[in-house]
């Protein structure tokens, strides 16, 4: 998955471009689809700082094998990002969690 596949997901199914975040919490990892959004007049982040941002967290998800499993939780969920409250969507990293959780995202 890339950035503008990942931008797409999220045009398609709330009809903005999201910003995502991923998140540690608990010894997790969080893929958050946050509130705000690249088509608001406050957002800090261009088009072109917002791609590159959604490809570096793509390349985590390749990397941990779970672009499938976001992309079906995305287009499956009831939630909706609003103000305060992110989409949070648990990854389960599996033998390999203790490698990813030292470094910072």
């Amino acid at each position: 998955m890339t950035g503008q596949e990942l931008q797409a997901l999220l045009l398609q199914k709330w009809g903005y471009s999201f910003d995502v975040q991923l998140r540690k919490a608990q010894g997790k990892v969080f893929f958050q689809v946050m509130w705000r959004y690249l088509e608001q007049a406050s957002f800090p982040m261009d088009e072109a700082a917002y791609l590159e941002h959604l490809n570096a967290i793509a390349t985590y998800l390749e990397e941990w094998g779970s672009t499938a499993y976001i992309q079906q939780y995305i287009e499956q969920t009831p939630e909706r990002p609003r103000l305060g409250k992110a989409v949070s969507i648990p990854i389960d990293l599996g033998m390999r969690a203790s490698e990813w959780l030292i470094d910072d995202f």
